[in-house]
């Protein structure tokens, strides 16, 4: 495994250092203030398409293989981004989570119709992975939404909750079971464009932390969709085909908000040093002793992280590492954002310093993606042998 950061990735990571500086922070700001998403004409979304934001990787007619070090830059960029505020990072336009799964799953027609807009947008747009259920938040095989063929379509029926952006997006990659006697082996995924019949009730969630973007929850009422919005299409292999493609993208993800995590950790740790520097503080050997702790914490976290996206690079398994990386990652962010209150004190409680939103924001990184308490039986099965 190679340590050595390209020089690639050194630029991009700047460029993304130098745009959280000038546009991320502050809109993150802004939002939490004002205690709701930014709106979808939000100047900053509008800013962030001409910086480059908000495109997709296809381009037609491209292989289907990835960039070498794909997952690993991405990393780098992700933690990064988050540092500066994580919340803007996943309201930013584009189309989110379930690229990857149309990247790899989606027919060449799927790609050009869903992911063909997203080569250069002419206004915001996005796109999401509807998994999460009211009654299968954390068990993904649980999941109850339906659909059914009837005649040239499909149907679907359920409800969604907590799924970024949902009201705003283009369309929205639904997870559903063919029949819910078969748990996962019968999910499959199906692309619902919004303004569809039957797609509806959004409603935005209020939450203590990450306010720059919307969780939403939603209906499917009788919601009819066209036979080849079936991620893939019919021809494709059976036996667990959707929930496998699902947990990829979810293998492939769970590093990459690890990272986030510790972007979020370093913040708040850059944030108490800077503090204790100016009280003072920081001449308290048992202060200096906590920092360093903490850095060493933040460090480690990195590491695994890295792990876990290199082997998705070399394309091989990587379950225990990505949770490893998840559960981590989101451990020492909390740690450093509530090590980042301790060292306040007092001025922590007025509810105007970044670390005070930072400890709210933290608080997510262990339920998004897999909560922490999942990602551990996720490990301890893997260790014991048993089937995950």
């Amino acid at each position: 495994m190679d340590f050595l950061i390209p020089q690639e990735t050194l630029k991009a990571v700047e460029e993304v250092r130098k745009w959280g500086r000038d546009a991320m922070r502050p809109a993150g700001l802004e939002a939490d203030r004002l205690g709701s998403p930014l709106p979808v004409d939000h100047p900053y979304f509008h800013r962030s398409l001409e910086h480059g934001e908000g495109r997709t990787k296809w381009r037609p007619g491209a292989s289907a293989a990835g960039r070498p070090g794909a997952a690993v830059h991405a990393m780098w960029l992700a933690e990064e981004g988050a540092y500066w505020d994580r919340g803007v990072m996943v309201a930013n336009p584009g189309p989110g989570l379930p690229e990857a799964s149309v990247l790899a799953q989606g027919t060449e027609e799927q790609k050009e119709k869903y992911l063909g807009p997203f080569i250069e947008p002419d206004r915001p747009r996005w796109a999401c992975f509807a998994m999460t259920e009211p009654s299968a938040g954390s068990d993904a095989a649980a999941i109850k939404t339906t659909a059914h063929k009837d005649g040239h379509a499909w149907v679907l029926n359920g409800a969604k909750c907590f799924i970024g952006g949902a009201s705003r997006s283009d369309w929205i990659l639904v997870q559903a079971t063919l029949d819910a006697s078969q748990g996962r082996n019968a999910q499959r995924s199906f692309f619902v464009e919004q303004g569809t019949p039957g797609l509806g009730d959004f409603k935005i969630e209020k939450k203590m932390g990450l306010k720059a973007y919307e969780s939403t929850s939603f209906t499917l009422q009788s919601c009819r969709v066209p036979l080849e919005n079936l991620l893939g299409g019919e021809s494709r292999p059976k036996g667990q085909a959707g929930f496998k493609t699902a947990m990829r993208t979810f293998n492939a993800g769970r590093p990459i908000i690890g990272a986030m995590a510790v972007g979020m950790g370093r913040a708040a740790l850059d944030e108490a040093i800077h503090f204790a520097q100016e009280t003072g503080l920081i001449k308290r050997e048992r202060i200096r002793d906590r920092i360093e702790c903490m850095s060493r914490k933040i460090r480690s976290a990195r590491l695994i992280c890295l792990r876990a996206c290199w082997l998705v690079d070399q394309q091989r398994p990587n379950v225990m590492e990505a949770s490893m990386a998840k559960a981590l990652g989101a451990q020492v962010s909390q740690q450093a954002a509530g090590l980042g209150l301790e060292i306040l004190g007092n001025v922590a409680g007025t509810g105007t310093h970044l670390i005070e939103k930072l400890y709210r924001d933290t608080k997510a990184m262990d339920i998004v993606e897999g909560t922490g308490q999942i990602q551990r039986v996720i490990m301890a099965r893997q260790l014991v042998g048993l089937p995950r």
